[in-house]
């Protein structure tokens, strides 16, 4: 009987400790989190080092930031060293260029 006891125990001991160890949170440590990409990417067009690629990034980070004139002015920097291809960077340029007209629209009012 004893034997039972001791096995009963010992599985009822490893399956908890087999749920507790799966379910725990494993912390893992993102070097990256507090970056400012957007920083980042001015300082490297501020070194003179500026791409197309970036100004890309720049153009669509403040874009998504909803801050179209810092955006547009990207975009403006964008295609004047570039011809775009990708519809997706048309539409927001697009719809960069509509929120300022209405941004201007509405403070005449």
């Amino acid at each position: 009987m004893i034997n039972r006891q001791n096995l009963f125990a010992l599985l009822l001991f490893a399956s908890i400790s087999t749920i507790c160890y799966s379910q725990s949170k494993q912390l893992k440590t993102d070097v990256n989190k507090d970056i400012d990409v957007v920083r980042v990417y001015e300082q490297v067009v501020k070194e003179g080092y500026g791409t197309a690629l970036i100004y890309r990034h720049l153009a669509t980070a403040y874009y998504f930031k909803n801050e179209y004139g810092k955006a547009l002015s990207w975009f403006q920097k964008l295609y004047s060293i570039e011809k775009n291809t990708d519809p997706l960077i048309a539409h927001q340029y697009e719809q960069t260029l509509k929120a300022i007209a209405f941004g201007k629209m509405n403070k005449s009012s």
